[in-house]
């Protein structure tokens, strides 16, 4: 399967055989920027409480529940000319030409490439979202600037993306300061939570859906990058570290399913609370250096159900998707239901459940952790995962993982057929090459430290013999060699 079968195909330009859907979309989404346009335009002439702002922010959400409710998510992207809503490709005349135009250069210049509207979107929303538009693009980096101005404001279903096409070199130091940023606030919030919620404080669900959200554009716009940072895998974090990586692994994952961003989000955040229940569980147990009796096992197979438990305490707080709920419950649980909790009849999963049960695997194994002093490495936990039933995990998601993450993921150390010793850094994007990762030599074939570190494909052939350059021989342990992995991503 190709990258390009993985996201909904654009949908065909519609000529006078267009379906009734597609013709109710063309009208919604037209109504849709011409709303988004005089919304523009009233709050550049006007202050909030006139009536002609209130009128226009009045229509713009009228218009926005009405398409919502048919098409349950909305994205716009703005190409060249051209407005596309939800992969549809609206059509253009003398009318809306003007307009189309006025909107797309607002969002271009601030490197804007696509716009999702979430489900719950508000008229305030729409004004302190449309109110950062109309500000003056900034400096060397209009888009971050703008992510950095939308986040202090109140919006939580509206969010923004640069052009899928235009997806950031992960070498490149905007880009890693992007994914850092991302992850290091997405691990406070979860430090606040998890903490709060020990504590018996209560907690805003809000800060958590804006991490979310921003891990979710991460991997949209930024995936190299954000999912190096995996690798990090902070020993004395790794409560709210590895929330986090679950986090991303599972946004990943279902992006390679070809999941729409609403999905990706609602992954997301059942992602990242899916070990809430551990907040009930005694702190000794979970900071057990060594294994754990029968008993206390008996204990810990516990927090799956105390975290449903938890979560339905905090919908007082915000309305929580039950989806998410069910991540929480149901990622300890084997697709042949030999997993925990036991189920008095017979359940499968939900796909999202099962996601997250693989990267909640796959980061739970490949990290030093309080009890497991030596972690496996990343391509034998693949292997295992995919080999052994027992695990419990579903075949055809695992597959689809390791060809997310490639055979050798993100921060693998490897051994070279020119001896040299490379990290391995992003997997390579073409799918007939995911034996053949890009990495960084750090050290040269006589033991020498490179500095800085060399990057190569490992796909590239040499033109004279027409094979590959280098060759991965074998795999190594980083930690043997004084590698840390996260340090290659900071």
């Amino acid at each position: 399967m190709t990258e390009q079968t993985l996201s909904a195909a654009p949908r065909a330009f519609p000529g006078g055989g267009a379906s009734p859907d597609e013709r109710g979309l063309q009208r919604r989404g037209r109504d849709l920027l011409f709303a988004i346009a005089a919304a523009l335009r009233s709050l550049q002439l006007y202050p909030l409480e006139n009536q002609a702002v209130v009128n226009s922010l009045g229509e713009l959400e009228s218009i926005t529940l009405e398409l919502l409710g048919v098409e349950e998510h909305i994205t716009l992207r703005f190409v060249g000319d051209f407005f596309f809503v939800n992969d549809l490709r609206l059509r253009i005349d003398l009318h809306s030409y003007a307009t189309y135009g006025a909107v797309g250069r607002a969002l271009a210049g601030h490197g804007i490439g696509e716009v999702e509207v979430a489900a719950g979107v508000t008229a305030p929303e729409w004004t302190a979202f449309l109110a950062v538009v109309n500000t003056a693009p900034g400096g060397d980096d209009p888009f971050g600037a703008f992510l950095e101005r939308l986040e202090r404001t109140s919006v939580v279903h509206l969010s923004v993306a640069p052009d899928r096409e235009s997806e950031p070199d992960p070498r490149d130091d905007e880009a890693r300061r992007m994914a850092k940023r991302a992850y290091a606030q997405t691990v406070a919030v979860a430090r606040e939570v998890m903490t709060g919620l020990r504590m018996g404080r209560g907690v805003s669900l809000r800060p958590v859906k804006r991490a979310v959200q921003s891990i979710v554009d991460q991997v949209l716009s930024n995936e190299a990058s954000i999912m190096g940072l995996t690798s990090l895998r902070d020993y004395d974090e790794y409560t709210f570290t590895h929330s986090v990586n679950v986090c991303i692994f599972s946004v990943a994952l279902g992006k390679k399913l070809g999941f729409h961003k609403s999905q990706l989000y609602e992954l997301g955040l059942g992602a990242l609370l899916h070990d809430v229940g551990k907040v009930r569980m005694p702190v000794d147990l979970i900071n057990k250096a060594g294994p754990l009796t029968e008993a206390e096992f008996g204990v810990l197979k516990e927090h799956p159900a105390e975290g449903l438990l938890q979560l339905f305490d905090m919908r007082g707080l915000a309305e929580l998707p039950l989806r998410a709920m069910l991540m929480a419950y149901e990622h300890h649980m084997k697709v042949d239901q030999t997993g925990y909790p036991r189920s008095i009849r017979p359940r499968n999963p939900t796909v999202f459940s099962r996601i997250v049960a693989i990267a909640d695997g796959f980061d739970a194994a490949t990290t030093k952790r309080s009890y497991q002093a030596q972690p496996w490495p990343p391509e034998k936990v693949l292997q295992e995962m995919r080999d052994n039933p027992e695990r419990g995990f579903d075949p055809l998601l695992v597959k689809a993982f390791i060809s997310m993450t490639g055979i050798y993921p993100v921060g693998s150390a490897v051994i070279l057929d020119s001896f040299e010793l490379a990290l391995v850094t992003a997997r390579n994007p073409r799918p007939e090459a995911l034996h053949q990762p890009i990495v960084q030599v750090v050290f040269d074939g006589f033991g020498v430290r490179v500095d800085p570190p060399l990057t190569y494909d490992l796909s590239e052939l040499d033109p004279a013999t027409g094979k590959p350059l280098r060759t991965i021989i074998k795999t190594t342990d980083p930690e043997r060699y004084g590698i840390h992995a996260g340090d290659f991503f900071v």
